[in-house]
């Protein structure tokens, strides 16, 4: 088992209500709002101690990256956060902690205009600690992007730069891109849309394989964080970034008018999922099923 292949057996458990227009597989989910054309966006994600945060880490700082890369899943569907709802469950548990943890939550959430509206505390039975967050927001009409939509001839176009996000300490200080989502959102040339977590190589390709196409990297352009190597660019994660399918006379006004945009690859008719383009790797994207990376 994979989480790849667990992730494709669980789409096929959870049937669907009629007004949901986007289950489970994207960023996040959309629901569609009665009399209205806009759509209500759903995301949760979690930090584990001792998986996306060093033992021992601030809880300030546990927080502030909880709400972001829930924040960064709303931007990658062309959305803004509105509510979230917030679970702790930590062994021992300390209130001293966990009274730093909820502050934390509320600064971060408080940037972003969010409004925690419920929660849930709970002790576990063996030392350790899971934060999650549930993040709820809005998509306006027309501004939805999904992975699966990329088309033969679309360029790969990503936000920032990439490699080396634990070393660097960007995994905890990122901004998530949600200004960024927010235009390319409303962008008729941006087909395809999604947040880098588990390495740029397996997202892309995550996005070329959803949407039956191959991809071809351009390794050289693609920015990397001081000191990454292109390994290290392609496979590390955490990077928070967007990357998009943009339609190739649209790519050079977009990335003009948002020169933080970089083309970095295209796909192509061919083996759905199919990459090509990349140098020999040691390394794997992130894979909670597997302990190397």
């Amino acid at each position: 088992m994979d989480e790849e292949r667990l992730l494709e057996e669980l789409k096929t458990v959870f049937p669907q209500r009629p007004e949901v227009a986007e289950g489970p597989g994207d960023d996040a989910a959309a629901i569609r709002l009665p009399g209205t054309g806009r759509l209500l966006l759903t995301a949760v994600d979690q930090v584990v101690a001792g998986v996306h945060v060093l033992p021992g880490e601030a809880p300030e700082r546990i927080a502030g990256k909880l709400v972001r890369r829930n924040v960064s899943d709303i931007a990658a569907m062309g959305g803004a956060p509105a509510y979230a709802m917030l679970t702790a469950a930590m062994n021992p548990l300390s209130q001293e902690f966990l009274t730093a943890f909820h502050r934390g939550v509320q600064n971060a959430c408080g940037e972003y205009g969010i409004c925690v509206v419920g929660g849930d505390v709970s002790s576990l039975p063996e030392p350790g600690a899971v934060f999650t967050l549930s993040l709820f927001g809005y998509s306006e009409p027309g501004t939805l992007k999904l992975r699966r939509f990329a088309r033969p001839g679309d360029l790969l176009c990503g936000t920032g730069c990439y490699g080396r996000s634990f070393e660097s300490g960007h995994h905890l200080n990122f901004r998530p891109r949600l200004r960024e989502g927010l235009f390319l959102g409303k962008s008729e040339a941006v087909h395809a849309m999604m947040d880098v977590s588990d390495g740029l190589l397996k997202d892309a390709r995550r996005m070329a394989l959803e949407s039956g196409l191959s991809l071809n990297f351009d390794c050289g352009r693609i920015p990397l964080r001081a000191g990454a190597s292109v390994e290290d660019a392609l496979c590390d994660g955490e990077d928070y970034e967007l990357i998009c399918a943009v339609a190739p006379e649209g790519a050079e006004a977009l990335c003009s008018a948002f020169p933080n945009l970089t083309r970095m690859g295209c796909f192509t008719d061919g083996v759905p999922g199919a990459v090509s383009g990349i140098p020999v790797l040691n390394k794997k994207g992130f894979d909670h099923f597997h302990e190397d990376t």
